[in-house]
């Protein structure tokens, strides 16, 4: 078999095997040296690096990066999507958007390209989102690809955060923490911005967007981000709820403001609270600001919430909120919320599953 020295490729030596690329950043060729996959795909490779720029998927990135979609995005998300779409480019860049088309071919070199990210797959995961993302926008608005690769393929990095909430004693400990000249790490704006999360389980997008005109007479009412306006969130006013509220000085249309009486941002929100934590002692903990949702989560239950109507509240699924329930409400807690509606007078339901408290208790 004659071997046939070819142009621009690139050679390189890893755990003592070699991979051929059709040029430096460039696709990995299929196939040995000399065989005829071997040339197929380096022919493909070239072909796709000669095309007009307009047809590459360079292209296609350049417009995501200035469509109305992208604009929208939160400017940390932003930040971080650029960077992944820097990467995306100088790998995918050059390659044709019809090679995006030949399934068999594109799906190895995608996979291949998400195996560098192989030791941290949080980051192998977000690069094949922010992928997928722009070969859709490819499909649909543009319309230069006919359907998504990525599609299908599976995430490696796997963990239900839903599942992990801060207990009193986190909480007293965050709020309690003094920095390094004995002065609170805990500002009492950040305390009530974590105080509100607890009492409405909003996703911090919505928190620090909550105006004091989406508090009405029974309930807070808001249009969540994440479903881009569709769905509204609907926490009832509960006395605890309420007398946070009143806690809350306002001093801006927003009800969460910073120390200095403006509407917190996310990336303000999140340097604050990271700083709390380290002080605390926190650090150590695998415990996220989001993380205060499922605290919410559990709070509802101990008062008496049905499941499903935490799952409304929450925008969980009634599964998601039944797993939080049955992993940190002990049957203590549980009882007590059984106690609690029959004080208030309220008729318990005949079936168990109707009343989650009474299910756990007799399930126990």
């Amino acid at each position: 078999m004659v071997t046939v020295e070819l142009s621009g490729v690139h050679k390189v030596l890893s755990k003592g095997r070699y991979y051929y690329y059709a040029w430096r950043g460039g696709p990995r060729l299929t196939g040995k040296p000399g065989t005829d996959e071997f040339m197929t795909s380096y022919n493909e490779a070239r072909e796709s690096r000669n095309v007009p720029d307009s047809a590459k998927f360079s292209a296609i990135i350049q417009a995501y990066r200035k469509s109305a979609e992208y604009a929208k995005l939160a400017d940390s998300t932003k930040r971080n999507w650029s960077r992944m779409l820097d990467k995306i480019e100088t790998h995918f860049g050059e390659i044709s958007n019809a090679q995006f088309d030949r399934y068999k071919r594109i799906r190895p070199i995608i996979l291949q390209w998400r195996s560098q990210f192989a030791e941290t797959p949080r980051t192998a995961d977000y690069g094949m989102q922010v992928l997928s993302r722009v070969l859709s926008y490819g499909v649909d608005p543009l319309g230069k690809i006919a359907s998504n690769p990525c599609e299908g393929i599976k995430s490696l990095y796997k963990n239900d955060r839903a599942a992990i909430i801060w207990s009193e004693a986190d909480l007293a400990t965050l709020k309690e923490a003094k920095d390094d000249r004995g002065k609170p790490a805990c500002s009492k704006e950040m305390a009530f911005a974590i105080d509100l999360a607890i009492h409405t389980g909003l996703r911090v997008g919505d928190l620090i967007r909550l105006c004091w005109s989406h508090v009405g007479e029974d309930a807070i009412v808001i249009a969540t981000n994440k479903s881009k306006g569709k769905r509204e969130a609907f926490i009832p006013l509960h006395d605890n709820l309420r007398e946070l509220l009143q806690r809350i000085p306002k001093r801006s249309k927003t009800i969460l403001t910073n120390s200095r009486g403006l509407a917190w941002t996310q990336d303000g929100l999140a340097s604050s609270f990271h700083t709390a934590k380290k002080h605390a002692g926190l650090n150590d903990r695998n415990l996220h600001f989001h993380d205060l949702r499922g605290t919410a989560a559990t709070k509802f239950y101990t008062v008496g919430l049905p499941e499903r109507v935490i799952a409304e509240i929450m925008g969980w699924s009634e599964d998601e909120v039944r797993g939080i329930i049955r992993r940190y409400v002990d049957r203590t807690a549980a009882t007590r919320a059984m106690i609690a509606q029959i004080n208030a007078g309220v008729k318990l339901p005949v079936k168990p599953d109707e009343n989650p408290a009474l299910e756990q208790v007799l399930s126990a």
